[in-house]
């Protein structure tokens, strides 16, 4: 069995880093910063969709120049105001001895993800760590995940995709993957079954329960 994870809202809680990131944005920018409530909803898309969406229209011509104010402060220390799941080291260590081989799959620039997964000491747990290019290729997770099945040559009938954003679902059918919405993430419940999902995980703790479920190669 192949299990590719998702970073934020997944493995790691970055919450106080991301919505200060998009703060100092938005105010280099000179824009009004909404409550950190409604930051929250962007934790997880591609930074360029979510600031199209933060920017509006009659700003769009500013989304690369907030994406560099964002990766300015995300780069000096918004990337370590952050924090692992509880429960989540055990959970991959559970699923390593049982023989699953574990990937990180993440819309996240790969020069930052490589640093937090190893910053947070979960790189151990992983067999090989993916995400995008700073000039936005592989945001999209129907393109990384193919990216990612390609050049680690894994079979889609043996191969999951845990997270928490409808991205994640998304892009797992689009590749015939087979998504696990985590629920102790940013995306709801609905979030996740409009998108297609139909195995829910409460917790990382039960993720070796509620994978073999599936019907598929079993661990």
């Amino acid at each position: 069995m192949n299990i590719l994870f998702d970073l934020d809202g997944t493995l790691t809680d970055p919450r106080e880093g991301i919505v200060a990131c998009f703060k100092y944005a938005l105010r280099g920018l000179g824009c009004p910063t909404p409550p950190d409530s409604e930051l929250e909803r962007y934790i997880g898309p591609p930074l360029q969709e979510s600031f199209a969406f933060l920017l509006g229209a009659e700003r769009h011509g500013e989304v690369d120049a907030a994406v560099q104010l964002y990766r300015e402060r995300f780069s000096a220390k918004g990337m370590f105001e952050n924090a692992v799941y509880p429960g989540v080291p055990s959970a991959l260590g559970r699923l390593q001895a049982l023989g699953a081989a574990l990937y990180v799959a993440t819309a996240k620039p790969l020069v930052f993800a490589e640093r937090i997964v190893e910053h947070f000491g979960l790189r151990c747990y992983f067999q090989a760590v993916y995400g995008s290019e700073l000039d936005g290729t592989r945001t999209d997770k129907v393109d990384l995940i193919a990216h990612v099945l390609e050049k680690e040559s894994l079979a889609t009938d043996s191969t999951f995709m845990v997270g928490d954003r409808s991205h994640d679902v998304v892009g797992a059918k689009a590749n015939g993957v087979f998504p696990v919405a985590a629920l102790w993430g940013y995306g709801t419940r609905e979030e996740l079954s409009a998108a297609g999902a139909t195995v829910f995980c409460e917790r990382p703790e039960l993720l070796g329960e509620v994978l073999p479920f599936h019907g598929r190669v079993g661990i």
